[in-house]
């Protein structure tokens, strides 16, 4: 039998978990949804396990949502990627290109969990919170606290460096809007 060229990895359902959030920018697109996690005292990206049979989107709004209490839209960005679009050519190279209004997904972080167990993947959006409709913020998760920063403060916060990285590629994506 032949093997792959490239490294590869699989994993069976019960070894992996799919989770999904999102970099939540306030309207003005000048400052970024925290929580907080008052048992461990860290400061990280809402995001959470994506339900059988639930859209990637879907899901990371929903999670920004509960966690937080604010609604989101995914903000259309432009992006490089390596997706096909509609109408490609089946024998369409593999290449990057430039996505334009994009709502897929900017990032993917694959964490290995506890040895053995898997790994846990997780897709990232750029979203942008509702304007104020007069209807008060959702409650939010019990043991939450939320917060919105400036990028450098949002930065400087995060507890795991890997959300740093996701932040710096979003404010990147972000930035090209203007």
């Amino acid at each position: 039998m032949a093997q792959s060229p490239c490294p590869t990895r699989q994993y069976t359902s019960e070894n992996f978990i799919e989770s999904c959030g999102a970099i939540a920018h306030d309207p003005t697109r000048q400052k970024i949804c925290l929580i907080h996690l008052a048992q461990s005292n860290m400061w990280v990206l809402p995001k959470g396990r994506r339900n059988v049979g639930e859209a990637h989107r879907e899901a990371a709004l929903r999670e920004v949502y509960e966690e937080t209490g604010y609604r989101c839209h995914i903000l259309p960005v432009d992006m490089v990627a390596r997706t096909p679009v509609v109408g490609d050519a089946a024998d369409a190279p593999d290449v990057p290109r430039t996505l334009h209004n994009s709502v897929e997904p900017f990032m993917v972080t694959v964490r290995t969990v506890r040895e053995g167990q898997g790994v846990k993947i997780i897709w990232w959006y750029i979203a942008i919170m509702y304007e104020s409709t007069g209807e008060t913020k959702g409650p939010g998760e019990e043991g939450v606290e939320t917060g919105l920063f400036s990028y450098p403060d949002a930065e400087e916060l995060l507890f795991y460096e890997t959300d740093r990285e996701v932040l710096r590629k979003a404010k990147v994506l972000v930035g090209n809007l203007d």
